[in-house]
């Protein structure tokens, strides 16, 4: 794939307010049961025990397994009920990432990130990601998981296009075009069971300070 991503790939079909399009609460998973506990799974392997999580995008349900205690889960999403209404978080903000890819954080603040079977409708990924690499502390882990599901009207071009392997390798493009990962790892936990969702991950670990500025 190449390392420049045309605009025209985070281009949608319906370019409409994201705002009115979340407006209705959708109080469900969006992927089935087998799904959801692989991408726990990962959870638990990943973020470390009494972390600071940001879950981006976040909704009605986190994914995080009941045995991971963290000190704090903050939701930013766009609907209002669904994060008030998930029980994993601790604190949450409404933000618009696609009109606003800054974070309303300071550097360093988080010890770990979760962007959950949403980034198919992110238009500028790579400042999205680097933002994140921002607001996370070196070593941190950022976890970006989906399965082959999506609402297509609002799904970028570019992943309404491709296939589940390619996925994989356009979030790995959008986490090393941020220059702010590295280690960074595609999974595939995919269930093996009759009709359930696949699961895929992409994980990055923060570069230290050091690397990025050597490198930047």
């Amino acid at each position: 794939m190449e390392k420049e991503l045309s605009a025209d790939y985070f281009a949608r079909y319906d370019e409409s307010d994201d705002a009115h399009f979340y407006v209705y609460p959708r109080l469900t998973a969006h992927i089935d049961d087998a799904a959801q506990k692989a991408v726990a799974q990962i959870f638990r392997e990943e973020l470390p025990a009494q972390g600071h999580v940001l879950d981006l995008m976040s909704s009605y349900i986190s994914h995080i397994p009941s045995d991971l205690a963290l000190s704090g889960l903050v939701g930013l999403g766009l609907n209002e009920e669904e994060l008030r209404n998930n029980r994993q978080l601790t604190d949450y903000l409404i933000h618009d990432l696609n009109r606003e890819p800054q974070l309303p954080f300071n550097d360093e603040s988080f010890d770990g990130a979760l962007c959950t079977v949403s980034v198919q409708y992110l238009t500028n990924p790579v400042v999205v990601f680097r933002e994140v690499g921002r607001v996370l502390r070196p070593g941190a882990p950022f976890i970006v998981s989906f399965s082959n599901r999506c609402f297509p009207s609002k799904a970028v071009k570019i992943w309404v296009a491709t296939n589940d392997a390619q996925h994989l390798g356009l979030v790995k493009t959008f986490f090393e075009l941020s220059g702010a990962f590295d280690h960074v790892r595609c999974l595939d936990r995919s269930p093996h069971r009759w009709l359930s969702d696949p699961l895929y991950a992409v994980v990055g670990r923060r570069v230290s300070a050091a690397v990025q500025t050597a490198e930047g």
